[in-house]
Formats: C-alpha cells, structure tokens, sequence
C-alpha cells in the first residue's frame, strides 16, 4: 500500500512554510517507522521529519531546496 508523508504543522510562530535542505533516505530505501526522512529548515529552525511508518521509500515528490507548505506530500512509502 502506497502512503503519502506530508508536512505536518509546524506550529503557530511559523508561516507554514519549510524548505528541503536534504535527504537523508533515498528512493529504495528501507526506513522504520521513527527513522529521519528529511531535513527540513523554516524562518525559525532546522529539524528532521520522522517516518510515520515502516515501508520503503518509492518516490521523491520534493527536491532539495524547494519550498513546501503544511499538508503538502513530501514523498511516498510502499507500506
């Protein structure tokens, strides 16, 4: 089953808004669920996006250094 990680909201001193700094797994990848996906950076801080469960990642729908919004699909896990 495929399953869409999105950003979650980032709270109310932040615009909603997060660049893509990097990767840490790539498509092919195995992740638990807890393992850091990515690292995300907004007006206020850095921080890593946990998987939200255990799969593979199959897709990449965000490259590094876009900017992406609360709700927005970030990658895609085969689950």
């Amino acid at each position: 089953m495929r399953y869409e990680v999105t950003l979650p909201s980032l709270g109310e001193e932040t615009d909603g808004t997060a660049t893509v700094s990097f990767w840490l797994v790539g498509e092919g990848d195995a992740v638990r669920k807890g393992d850091d996906l990515v690292e995300l950076i907004t007006d206020k801080a850095s921080f890593t996006l946990p998987s939200p469960k255990k799969g593979t990642m199959v897709e990449k729908l965000v490259e590094e250094d876009e900017e992406v919004h609360v709700g927005d699909a970030l990658c895609v896990l085969e689950v």
